[in-house]
């Protein structure tokens, strides 16, 4: 089954491995998984938010515990393992009387219900990304950022794939896969640590908040056409220039859209007057625009976020981003629980010589991530007196951005096991190493007025200054100090 992609989806195996077994069984399974997922990313995500650090990073950690590499109480069969290995199954068979011989169609269809959900939970979290990004803001963040941007995508992803293929002769559609995970940019942290240092409103903490916006959206089409490359497993030149194209082409469709679909929708969600008149027409709208970008084979997320972009335009956008929310709550920790329950870490034990090799990736990609985006300070031009390192160093870390891409290329079977453990290595070192750097290039921090490091404003107050970060926006990630820069004057 491949990640993002409706079309694909296994429903008839999931029907008939339901058939098969007894369907109490499936649900209790199903059931005990979302215990256990609710669990790791509640109890990750606490200790993460405790120690500073993003809560999804812990959600992932909670993950990996509770999966392949620990405990094995959320296994998967496409990690080449049976109902055996599930700690869950076990537990079902000495206290509910599941049967050895049920067995084997209960995990089947308990690993597919948890799987599509995991699906969702990422559709929903790309929806909820569109609707936090304002279009305004980033036609207005200005030249600089835009090079940053755009330096801090391609060099990574160049230098990844490049490197992957001619030093360890990686194919060219797994090595593109891992190149094109090293270009995101998760700037929730980086905000936190700009805030704490006073720097939140320099000309650094500007053009590096700026960037991560488009940056986003670079990433967003940079995801869609590799994933949809991994479904071939072949690279066509003309089929890449037709998914840039078309991606492109979509993302400006959703803009057009907005500016004519946005008015059209408040009105029939004011005339809607039973419970979710405004979030069930929404989900309507996301759903069908994934399923637009599957069928011209782009991908599902980026017509969910296309959706998002469209409705942060509407005058319902903050009732809409509250309804969102709790759902967010409920399905997008599935997602990044299962990516680091499907990560099998014993694949970069340097006791056994054939993970070696995983290792050194390993090494080669966290080196890539790092230096890929520091040079992108050397790109700011115009500027004499600005501190280029610090916002090479602010571009960092890759965070939740960085894990939608090793869960697509796992799910998608373009990336092999220690290539998929090296992105997810890769992912928590950048995002861990970027707070204590950005101190160091930060040493002399400014004393700021109070008032003008005032994160989040009630909104009664009519606040000029919104902080919110575009890759970070994810209700668990919120208490933690995420944030983002959206001027506005009281509504957009």
């Amino acid at each position: 089954m491949h990640l993002l992609d409706p079309i694909s989806y296994s429903f008839p195996l999931l029907a008939s491995a339901t058939q098969a077994a007894d369907s109490s069984m499936v649900v209790a399974a199903v059931l005990l998984s979302l215990v256990v997922i609710y669990l790791a990313s509640k109890v990750g995500g606490e200790l993460s938010n405790q120690v500073g650090f993003p809560p999804v990073l812990g959600e992932l950690v909670g993950g990996v515990v509770v999966g392949i590499s620990v405990l094995h109480l959320l296994v998967f069969p496409e990690g080449g393992t049976d109902s055996s290995s599930s700690l869950i199954i076990s537990f079902l068979q000495t206290t509910a009387g599941l049967t050895p011989e049920a067995t084997p169609a209960v995990f089947a269809a308990q690993s597919e219900v948890v799987s599509v959900l995991a699906e969702l939970g990422v559709i929903i979290l790309l929806f909820e990304i569109g609707l936090e990004s304002n279009l305004k803001d980033l036609m207005a963040v200005g030249i600089q950022a835009t090079v940053v941007a755009v330096v801090g995508v391609a060099v990574p992803f160049a230098a990844g794939t490049v490197g992957l293929m001619t030093l360890f002769g990686i194919d060219a559609v797994p090595a593109i896969f891992a190149g094109a995970a090293l270009t995101a940019t998760s700037i929730g942290m980086t905000s936190k640590v700009l805030s704490e240092l006073g720097r939140l409103n320099s000309k650094e903490g500007q053009i590096i908040l700026g960037a991560a916006v488009i940056d986003d959206v670079l990433g967003i089409i940079v995801l869609a056409v590799v994933a949809s490359l991994a479904k071939d497993g072949v690279v066509d030149v003309s089929k890449v220039i037709y998914l840039i194209i078309s991606a492109t082409g979509f993302i400006l469709g959703a803009i057009l859209l907005g500016n004519v679909f946005n008015k059209s929708f408040v009105a029939i969600a004011d005339k809607l007057k039973t419970r979710g008149g405004l979030v069930i027409p929404a989900f309507i709208f996301a759903f069908a625009m994934a399923y637009l970008a599957a069928v011209i084979q782009l991908e599902a997320i980026l017509g969910a976020f296309a959706a998002g972009l469209v409705l942060e335009e509407t005058d319902k956008r903050k009732e809409l981003q509250t309804q969102v929310i709790p759902i967010a709550d409920m399905l997008v920790p599935i997602f990044f629980v299962t990516v680091g329950a499907k990560t099998d870490l014993g694949v970069l034990n340097p006791a056994i010589p054939d993970n070696r090799e995983g290792l050194i990736m390993a090494t080669f990609l966290i080196t890539v991530a790092i230096l890929g985006k520091v040079i992108t300070g050397l790109s700011v031009f115009g500027q004499p007196e600005i501190n280029r390192l610090a916002i090479g160093v602010g571009m960092i870390p890759r965070g939740e951005v960085g894990l939608v891409f090793a869960g697509v290329g796992a799910a998608s079977g373009a990336l092999s096991k220690p290539l998929g453990a090296a992105i997810i290595m890769m992912v928590i070192l950048t995002t861990f190493l970027a707070p204590p750097l950005l101190r160091f290039v930060f040493p002399d921090p400014k004393t700021v007025d109070a008032g003008s490091e005032q994160l989040i404003l009630d909104g009664s107050s009519g606040t000029s200054l919104v902080i919110e970060p575009p890759a970070s926006r994810m209700p668990a990630s919120n208490d933690s100090g995420n944030l983002e820069v959206t001027p506005e004057s009281g509504d957009r």
